[in-house]
């Protein structure tokens, strides 16, 4: 008679185990919806190089937004292009506990130290938008496609020197007309990507004589600008103004990688007597979009600029970031293209657009990415 009642206990009992189990394997699988086993509620490291720009602010602001409404913590430092305080806040962010580092490097090769403990601590990297380079510790690479940023740039710099038609054909200008150009930092691998992308454009057309060169200046090393600067900018490009325009000479265009570095072209052709009734600007590119320059291109100064949607990076990155945390292998599109030089980096890279006085509307305020207030 004591065995039946045995049995009942021992049911009960294997019922009451198996229901804690299923109620622990539930647990279980709300943690890897909520961010991935032991990683839900990770911290994250974030470093930007400066806030001098207002495009690494908006990248912060978004990454930070996006990973926070993942359920993740979220250390964002600004480095103000300074390497030894970006490289200081690496070494922070380690020691806080960081479960994966999103890193937009002032010099992609500053940092070996850091990215070698991050390895020893078993902590992914992102590269973010800015190639980390000579290191085999960098996990992923998030970007535009930036050997077709450039191509933008010369296309949308020949476009406006009616050199190409609105549809990219040929059309037929015999030259030849004054070109200058402009490369981004040295220490910024994306910088040799736009030059390259823009120079597999505009070479044939120097060959061609269509444009010329007429500083002479067309070696990367010479028309680079360290760390983007403006006023670096400014300089050269007073300094090309004084030493080759001379006796009536004008420039018809400049080829410029960046926003920041077209305003401080301008501010040289002003003072220069550009920019006035007998005398327009030349046609000026640019990049990033920012809201100084699109406010010059609505006034007919800069002439264009590369729109990337930098809301999109911010997604990709926060999407690496949340699968590496919950050990999937990120989604990427490119595995061949991004080599640091100590590897092949596997980056997902996205589209950019060319802008100007004519689309500016539909593409960035349409769009949500400014207001129309933010452009007046």
């Amino acid at each position: 008679m004591k065995y039946p009642r045995l049995a009942a206990v021992l049911t009960a009992a294997t019922l009451v185990a198996t229901m804690a189990a299923c109620g622990s394997a539930e647990k279980d699988v709300d943690k890897e919806a909520a961010g991935g086993g032991d990683n839900a509620g990770a911290l994250v490291g974030i470093t930007m190089p400066t806030r001098s720009s207002e495009r690494w602010i908006a990248d912060g602001d978004n990454l930070k937004k996006q990973l926070e409404g993942l359920g993740y913590k979220v250390d964002l430092q600004y480095a103000e292009d300074n390497i030894p305080t970006q490289t200081q806040q690496l070494d922070n962010q380690i020691t806080k506990g960081a479960k994966v580092l999103i890193i937009a490097s002032i010099d992609g090769t500053a940092i070996t130290t850091q990215l070698e403990n991050a390895k020893a601590n078993n902590i992914p990297v992102i590269a973010y938008d800015r190639l980390i380079r000579n290191s085999p510790n960098v996990d992923y690479y998030a970007t535009f496609d930036n050997f077709k940023v450039g191509v933008q740039q010369a296309t949308s710099l020949l476009t406006g020197l009616k050199v190409l038609n609105a549809d990219g054909s040929d059309a037929g200008a015999k030259g030849p007309l004054n070109v200058e150009l402009f490369a981004g930092s040295p220490d910024d691998n994306n910088a040799t990507f736009f030059f390259n992308g823009a120079m597999s454009v505009l070479q044939p057309y120097i060959d061609k004589k269509v444009i010329t060169v007429k500083s002479g200046q067309t070696k990367f090393e010479t028309v680079a600008t360290l760390r983007w600067d403006p006023a670096t900018a400014q300089k050269r490009m007073e300094n090309v103004l004084t030493s080759t325009y001379k006796g009536g000479a004008k420039v018809d265009g400049v080829l410029s990688p960046y926003d920041g570095i077209s305003i401080g072209i301008l501010s040289a052709l002003k003072s220069n007597g550009y920019g006035t009734a007998a005398q327009a600007y030349p046609i000026v590119t640019g990049q990033d979009a920012e809201v100084a320059s699109v406010k010059s291109i609505v006034a007919g100064e800069q002439y264009s600029t590369i729109y990337k949607d930098t809301r999109q990076l911010a997604k990709v990155a926060g999407e690496m970031a949340d699968a590496v945390l919950k050990g999937q292998t990120p989604t990427t599109n490119n595995t061949k293209d991004y080599d640091n030089g100590n590897k092949v980096v596997p980056a997902q890279l996205l589209e950019s657009i060319i802008v100007d006085k004519s689309n500016y509307q539909a593409q960035l305020v349409d769009t949500g990415y400014y207001t129309a207030d933010q452009l007046k």
